[in-house]
């Protein structure tokens, strides 16, 4: 790569070859060369080394406010959007590594998914038809919970006439107002922080919230308190599976508060949603793996006793209309779109047909 790498034809044309060879994020660090995470593979697209000047020159591009450009020398981690016209829009992170800047980009695809288009189980299709109560979608970074979160949405402003407040840092997919009038504010810009933007949606006559990462008790508590209400909240987690879920929901809240508060998750949770993605077996793209709690009778139950959580796989093993992980897997392998080899290391070393 040359030092026109660093100027803004070379870059973009980088980055608009990373999104179509399918890249879901690119990594840009000085000392090395351009990288695009493709297929799961984080692969290199360029042969030349970045400096640590041409690194700084494209975080300041990506910056639009000019207020975070100016104290850009003294910034260690970063979050802003950024977008290419008629390429995408992506989720940036600017960080520090060994005092130099590091970037990395998460793609945005400029169309808003919907549930078949992510390959999304039929029964998740109920979750936009809720009137009221807390919808869980987890996933450890890279699950492409944003994404199932975005179909969800984009189903409820399709079929619904609701007034949708989302609370997210940074802003990823962009909502037309269509059935739905759909309000999107944005952590560090349009509101201080993800809670004082929650306990101010609640005045702005919501029917649905939908947040970004729940990761403190005064959110957790909050977004409880709001679905208990009468609104939908639908909230992100970065959790791996149903039961860590709901267990690391109530341990968010203040001791004191956790027996009661498990008690009122019982009675207000709908839905948790966990997924991670895997290796198409022929080698095009990436599958979501799906495990899906409706909340019935037996899962309130469960939920209500204080070792509850440990029955919660029982009874999605139990339900037609419910599924583990393990059940996923079973059924991507023997449909051949995952490689058996695939569902065994995500279900943690069981054989698909165990």
């Amino acid at each position: 790569m040359t030092e026109q790498s660093s100027g803004r034809t070379s870059v973009e044309q980088i980055i608009k070859a990373a999104v179509a060879r399918g890249a879901s994020d690119l990594h840009i660090k000085a000392g090395d060369v351009f990288r695009a995470r493709i297929n799961g593979e984080l692969v290199p697209l360029t042969k030349q080394r970045l400096t640590p000047e041409q690194t700084r020159a494209i975080a300041l591009r990506l910056m639009s406010n000019d207020e975070d450009r100016a104290r850009i020398d003294r910034l260690r981690d970063f979050d802003c959007s950024w977008g290419l016209p008629g390429v995408g829009r992506f989720r940036v992170n600017v960080l520090r590594q060994r005092s130099s800047f590091m970037i990395v980009m998460r793609v945005i695809p400029f169309t808003v998914p919907t549930l078949e288009s992510l390959g999304l189980p039929d029964e998740m299709a109920s979750l936009a038809d809720l009137d009221r109560g807390l919808v869980l979608v987890a996933g450890v970074s890279g699950s492409g919970k944003s994404s199932t979160v975005a179909a969800l949405v984009h189903r409820i402003n399709t079929q619904r006439q609701r007034h949708i407040v989302t609370i997210e840092n940074p802003i990823e997919f962009l909502h037309r107002d269509l059935a739905s009038s759909v309000t999107q504010r944005e952590v560090g810009v349009d509101t201080d922080s993800l809670a004082n933007g929650l306990r101010a949606a609640l005045r702005q006559d919501p029917d649905v919230i939908v947040l970004g990462d729940i990761t403190d008790g005064d959110t957790a508590a909050t977004a409880l308190k709001a679905a208990e209400s009468g609104r939908l909240v639908i909230a992100t987690m970065p959790t791996t599976d149903a039961t860590s879920t709901l267990r690391h929901f109530v341990a968010m809240l203040p001791v004191e508060e956790r027996e009661i508060g498990r008690l009122r998750l019982a009675e207000a949770l709908r839905a948790v949603v966990a997924q991670q993605l895997l290796a198409r077996a022929d080698g095009d793209g990436r599958v979501a793996a799906i495990e899906l709690l409706l909340v019935n009778t037996d899962a309130r139950v469960a939920l209500r006793q204080p070792a509850g959580q440990d029955n919660i796989t029982r009874v999605m093993e139990e339900s037609d209309e419910m599924r583990t992980f393990r059940q996923h897997l079973d059924e991507l392998a023997e449909a051949g779109r995952i490689a058996p080899d695939a569902a065994r290391v995500a279900g943690g070393g069981m054989a698909p047909d165990e």
